[in-house]
């Protein structure tokens, strides 16, 4: 008998007939034979509206007495699909984080999984019962509830199938799996059956939004077969898998773009050891998140760095870097943040030298200008200006011919 965790976002389950369809579903699953845990967000929009509740009520608003909040959300919601599953004859039990056995770290409203014991969970599949555990809370090791934060519903999914060895963990969301680029940009975009954990990690690190790029994380390190798929018209969709060494890759997976992102430029650094260090350093203490980083040729002995952050971490950013101008002997610091970032991604392009090359050309044939250039082995990433990312994705994703109908791409030496 297999076992399969589902998971469910705030969309699949926002009212009482979306939830009745999890429940026939869930019964539909365990009438092939498999048994289910089931993994459930809060319904619709819950959180924010429990968000913006906490904002008129207080300005101070401690993290504790966030987590305890903003969790009342998945409680409600689990409560709800486990009466569902009990009205059409599935005998099922509800579980916060803390009755399944998920114990976290101490950082309230993004707390990090320490250890899943799950006990409850392993008597509850047992029993015959279908386990509703909430999706991304826990309890800290000082005894508090603690929220996983954004996203999080998908991390406790993968930490339930891998704590009781499942044989996959589907996860069920508004779209039909990972495409090749954003169809709402590109119609034309094709749903990717099959891709690589190493291709995953880069387009959620890149644009896109689901799944939840720490879910992919903890897949990855624990071999947890992932099914991105849609909770709407319970099509198969997107199989996010260990990379197989007979399996065919395509040289370009996917196309991603990512507006929220900030240009951050010191000038005239002193160009000797240590300069970088202090900068970055000092960012780091701040929880500011670097990501692309760019240091100019020397003139004079001075340089100039640029680096791209979060929009908003960008105060933040710009509050330590001028409160270092005189440490650092820098001119000073300017920041933009009107651009963005668009990304070529594909583990086929280890072996497929010209990427780069097309990818520059077809911008260059379009008038778009790359600001920046980062790279990874399977990812090339142009910071260009954000009123022309749309359309950087658009001729991108045509010239390596990923849409439907689109010529096979030659790539030269």
């Amino acid at each position: 008998m297999k076992t399969v965790v589902q998971k469910f976002g705030g969309t699949s389950v926002a009212d009482a007939d979306r939830i009745r369809q999890v429940a026939d579903n869930v019964a539909r699953t365990r009438r092939r034979g498999d048994r289910v845990v089931l993994v459930v967000s809060a319904m619709g929009k819950e959180t924010d509206h429990l968000l913006a509740l906490a904002k008129d009520v207080s300005s101070n608003r401690p993290g504790r007495e966030m987590d305890m909040l903003i969790t009342a959300g998945e409680r409600k919601a689990v409560a709800l699909v486990s009466m569902a599953l009990a009205d059409i004859g599935v005998p099922a039990a509800s579980f916060t984080g803390s009755q399944a056995g998920f114990i976290t770290d101490t950082n309230h409203t993004s707390a990090k999984i320490v250890e899943v014991k799950g006990d409850r969970i392993r008597s509850a599949l047992e029993a015959g019962q279908v386990p509703v555990v909430a999706g991304s809370q826990g309890y800290s090791t000082d005894g508090d509830v603690t929220f996983l934060g954004r996203g999080g519903s998908d991390t406790t999914a993968v930490a339930l199938a891998e704590m009781l060895g499942a044989d996959s963990c589907e996860l069920y969301t508004d779209v039909s799996g990972v495409f090749t680029t954003d169809p709402r940009l590109v119609p034309e975009a094709t749903k990717i059956k099959r891709i690589s954990f190493d291709e995953m990690l880069e387009m959620c690190a890149t644009g896109c939004p689901k799944p939840a790029m720490r879910s992919v994380e903890y897949a990855s390190r624990h071999g947890v077969s992932l099914h991105v798929r849609s909770a709407f018209t319970w099509e198969p969709g997107t199989w996010i898998v260990e990379e197989e060494p007979d399996m065919e890759q395509a040289v370009i997976r996917g196309i991603t773009h990512d507006p929220s992102q900030a240009k951050v430029t010191v000038a005239s650094l002193p160009d000797r050891p240590g300069v970088a260090g202090t900068l970055f350093r000092s960012l780091a203490e701040r929880q500011v998140n670097v990501d692309m980083i760019v240091q100019n040729t020397s003139e004079d002995h001075k340089t100039d760095i640029s680096f791209t952050v979060p929009h908003d971490e960008l105060e933040a950013t710009l509050a330590g870097v001028n409160g270092l101008l005189g440490e650092l002997g820098a001119s000073g610091v300017s920041a933009s943040s009107d651009i963005a970032r668009v990304s070529v991604i594909g583990a086929g392009m280890k072996s497929h030298p010209g990427v780069a090359a097309a990818m520059f050309e077809t911008l260059a044939a379009n008038e778009i200008n790359i600001d920046m250039i980062s790279t990874s082995t399977i990812r090339i990433s142009c910071v260009v200006a954000e009123a022309d990312a749309e359309r950087a994705v658009m001729v991108l994703h045509k010239r390596f011919g990923l849409g439907q109908g689109d010529d096979a791409v030659e790539f030269g030496g």
